[in-house]
């Protein structure tokens, strides 16, 4: 079964870091684009961070500095640090992968991160 699996979210306070992890199963990730999402309640899907199979990284204003996306290919994992924390970055999180050489595009489940004091 091709897939993403994530994992890593939790609770925690404001300044703290987390890191997301996201597994695929199935397929290799050579020649996909990763990107982070998140949702917020009552809020629009936003992308945070990409990395391009060449390793180019791109982040959204809100996270840049603070967030860091990485890759690996070999072992068919890719994560997100998250580094001083804000209550604003609450919200369910999702990795995805989107293949450079076909209409390949897959979705981890989401998982919860929350910063609260």
């Amino acid at each position: 079964q091709l897939q993403l699996v994530e994992s890593g979210g939790g609770t925690v306070q404001p300044g703290e870091s987390l890191t997301l992890s996201c597994t695929t199963s199935g397929f290799d990730l050579y020649h996909y684009a990763i990107m982070w999402f998140r949702q917020a309640p009552g809020k629009e899907r936003e992308g945070v961070a990409k990395i391009f199979y060449t390793g180019t990284r791109n982040y959204a204003d809100s996270v840049k500095g603070r967030f860091t996306i990485s890759r690996n290919d070999a072992k068919k994992q890719m994560s997100l640090h998250m580094s001083s924390l804000k209550p604003e970055d609450t919200a369910v999180y999702y990795c995805n992968a989107k293949s450079s050489r076909s209409s390949d595009e897959f979705w981890g489940q989401g998982t919860q991160v929350t910063v609260s004091s």
